[in-house]
């Protein structure tokens, strides 16, 4: 829950200097943060990265 709460914060705050000083860059932080979220999550699990990483999208029904 308190990754939740720290995402929409990011977001809120980003989201208002980045209208507030016109830089974009703000604006991209939310995304470039959940990508690093992500990225660590998979780096935790305990098979080679590639694995996991192809794991991950051959998941289909």
């Amino acid at each position: 829950m308190e990754l939740v709460v720290g995402f929409v914060l990011l977001t809120i705050v980003s989201v208002f200097f980045g209208l507030r000083k016109s830089k974009p860059f703000l604006l991209t932080l939310p995304f470039l943060a959940l990508f690093g979220f992500v990225i660590i999550k998979v780096a935790m699990v305990p098979l080679p990265f590639w694995e996991t990483v192809s794991f991950i999208f051959d998941l289909r029904d």
